[in-house]
């Protein structure tokens, strides 16, 4: 029996013609994906994948908040399963590559499993997470989430979006509300490919990023509220801004993040502007900041400084200032064992790789709380995500598999 060594490999064009097939399902409009948790998109996409998993022999299991777990077995039916995996769901202008790399490239390692005839002790499942994006249902990785015991199972189901739907209801819709408790798996160690999202490891010329710690985040929800005035009749003095102190908070949120450089960062990203017309001084503004650090300490203290500039500006212009927490979770430090499995696995590939901290998060970084867990990256072009114009080459996305493939291998023991 072959054993993981230089000279296997996953199929990189299988690979690459699944992600563009997928990339079919949920067109953007500008070469893109927009598709959506729990639209029908997302449920034509989960269909695709299960066909594939059910053509290479997997068993496919659902859990009660829609996630899909696709298994194939272990010679010890006692060992915990190696897990690997991300999320199929898109951004509503997002790519073909963010999220869903980890997904078919957790396939893949299935597949090439078959192919070589290689048996593992420990099961291996491939997982795509429901929700990981959090656009339509805040808050971001709600389903890993709900998995690693941080949400209430109910809670998320009583999300809405901006239409009024339901989470619960719409998981219903399209047919993907499993029977299985959520959290009722247990795990030997997850594994989690993605594309870098930033643009480090390819202005650096390096094959694979090592994540060994992923950004705590705070996702604070502002609510400003002046007065609606004429903007052509209504003197400077007399004004109740909302929009002015929009603009404040903005440079705040910027300056307190260049104080903790380089390790942190800051913006405001959602805004809704009341009642938006050209000639209305805004009374009502609704914006989120999102601030980042892999230090505890340091997000904290961004916290804090930002509150306290919210209520002086509010102060100063005379107008309430209201801020909701809506999303949060502490910095991450991934599972030395699982994150040497991927350095091990890139240097006996040969692939140049760098220690690397995810900006973003992910998934992995939710389930890292009940198991072991570990992070691959591979470049971007640009370091651009989120974003219709997202592109990796086919290179970058096997070379990522490939180490994935190792990692995981290594860790579910091949069987002689």
């Amino acid at each position: 029996m072959a054993a993981p060594g230089e000279n296997l490999r996953i199929n990189s064009d299988r690979l690459w013609d699944s992600l563009m097939e997928m990339a079919k399902i949920g067109p953007g409009i500008a070469g893109g994906n927009n598709r959506q948790t729990l639209t029908d998109a997302d449920g034509e996409g989960r269909r695709l994948f299960k066909r594939w998993c059910d053509e290479a022999g997997l068993e496919m299991g659902v859990d009660q908040m829609g996630t899909m777990f696709a298994r194939r077995e272990g010679t010890d039916p006692d060992a915990l399963p190696v897990y690997v995996g991300s999320h199929l769901d898109t951004q509503p202008t997002g790519g073909k590559f963010d999220g869903v790399l980890g997904v078919l490239g957790g396939l893949e390692v299935m597949r090439t499993l078959n192919d070589l005839g290689i048996k593992t002790k420990h099961p291996i499942v491939v997982t795509n997470w429901t929700n990981e994006e959090g656009t339509r249902f805040a808050p971001a990785m709600i389903a890993s989430g709900v998995f690693a015991g941080m949400h209430e199972q109910d809670w998320a189901y009583d999300r809405t979006d901006r239409d009024g739907k339901r989470f619960g209801d719409e998981l219903e819709r399209i047919g993907w509300k499993g029977d299985e408790k959520v959290g009722a798996r247990k795990m030997k160690a997850f594994f989690e490919l993605h594309i870098e999202q930033g643009p480090i490891l390819e202005d650096e010329g390096i094959d694979i990023g090592v994540v060994t710690h992923g950004q705590g985040l705070w996702w604070l929800q502002v609510t400003l509220i002046g007065r609606e005035a004429h903007t052509g009749s209504t003197p400077m003095p007399k004004r109740r801004n909302a929009g002015l102190g929009l603009a404040r908070v903005t440079e705040l949120v910027h300056e307190v993040a260049m104080d903790y450089q380089p390790d942190a960062v800051g913006a405001i990203g959602h805004v809704e502007v009341y009642p938006n017309s050209r000639n209305v001084i805004p009374g009502k503004v609704v914006f989120t900041i999102d601030i980042r650090t892999p230090h505890a300490n340091v997000l904290a203290e961004m916290r804090t400084r930002i509150e306290a500039g919210i209520a002086t500006i509010a102060e100063a212009l005379d107008i309430s200032a209201e801020v909701e927490a809506v999303g949060h979770f502490e910095p991450v430090a991934f599972d030395e064992g699982c994150v040497k499995a991927v350095r091990e696995a890139a240097e006996r590939l040969g692939y140049s790789h760098r220690d690397i901290v995810s900006g973003a998060g992910h998934d992995a970084c939710w389930i890292n709380r009940v198991a072991p867990t570990a992070m691959v990256f591979c470049p971007c072009v640009d370091g651009l995500s989120h974003n219709e114009a997202e592109e990796i080459f086919p290179e970058w996305a096997a070379a990522g598999c490939d180490v994935l493939f190792h990692a995981v291998v290594d860790t579910a023991e091949i069987v002689e």
